[in-house]
């Protein structure tokens, strides 16, 4: 339905009181695009659509409130989005989330047979801003006071490692973002540690991007191997691309902003790496597997109608 004008206002109905109509009328503004309607928003709010009613003519007056009420009883809210994309090639997605996924089932039995498991990637451009004063703690009847003007210290780069059999963090923070940064968090905190835990396999998951440099990575980590004679096979599994969701770590990243990152405050880079190091440290102290419960055959059941379409 759209919203289509009228030079007279309907019914002439006492105040607060408007004919099916309008409500209708409100109901198809809201399920519609602004720009639809010629109106430069993104989105609509109740008060733009009160207002659309009333350069339409529908109504000589009527409140955000009562549009609120309206679209509240028909649970529509035209102000909030979320996006999504879909799966191009469903047959070739499965044929890399699949072994991943079955990886993440079979990780703990697979580290006590001697296979580590471990999901990486990075965290990018993470913000040290030093406030004009320092975080005040909260109190009786107030919350944490934090400062609003700031002094931009720059930024980092954290390359991290989720074990998905135990949950442990490894990370490294690096000024910048590139294959030989992410090839020092390989040589320096992975690699050690899988020798430390005496494995003979270390899996990586990993997605597409240029930091890991899906044309040489392979042959870089076993020429390591061969050159510095470690025990140690090393396997790469690629997640499907335009596919972070997949990936464990990413959980952990968003738990990582929530309890240390925010609010930021931070002096200098030196204390964001020092304080992104501790809490790797706190949290490992009481770390568990991340609750995984997506399964080959969810995402078999979610992609089956577009197997057949490939």
């Amino acid at each position: 339905m759209s919203a289509v004008a009228s030079r007279t206002f309907p019914g002439r109905a006492p105040p607060g009181v408007f004919p099916p109509e309008v409500r209708a009328q409100a109901t198809a503004l809201a399920c519609s695009l602004p720009q639809e309607e010629g109106v430069p928003l993104a989105r609509w709010s109740y008060a733009a659509i009160a207002h659309r009613l009333k350069t339409l003519f529908l109504v000589e007056d009527i409140s955000p409130s009562t549009i609120a009420r309206w679209l509240g009883e028909e649970k529509i809210k035209p102000w909030r989005y979320h996006t999504w994309q879909h799966v191009v090639d469903a047959q070739a997605f499965l044929e890399r989330a699949r072994p991943v996924l079955r990886l993440y089932r079979k990780a703990q039995r697979l580290l006590e047979k001697g296979t580590w498991v471990v999901c990486v990637d990075e965290k990018t451009s993470i913000q040290a801003r030093a406030g004009e004063s320092a975080p005040q703690p909260p109190g009786k009847g107030h919350p944490m006071h934090i400062a609003s003007r700031y002094r931009r210290q720059g930024a980092l780069h954290l390359f991290a490692g989720l074990s998905v059999a135990d949950g442990e963090i490894y990370g490294q923070c690096r000024k910048r973002k590139r294959f030989v940064d992410f090839q020092a968090f390989v040589k320096e905190r992975l690699i050690p540690e899988a020798l430390r835990r005496k494995v003979h396999t270390l899996i990586l998951i990993l997605d597409n991007g240029t930091t890991h440099a899906p044309k040489r990575l392979q042959n870089w980590l076993k020429g390591e191997v061969k050159a510095h004679g470690w025990l140690l096979r090393i396997q790469v599994y690629w997640l499907p691309p335009r596919a972070s969701w997949l990936n464990q770590i990413e959980i952990w990243f968003s738990i990582l902003q929530r309890k240390r990152l925010q609010p930021n405050h931070f002096p200098s880079l030196e204390g964001l790496a020092e304080a992104i190091e501790a809490f790797i440290a706190y949290y490992n102290e009481t770390a568990k597997p991340i609750r995984w419960s997506y399964t080959v055959e969810k995402l078999e059941h979610k992609l089956e109608p577009r197997l057949g379409m490939n």
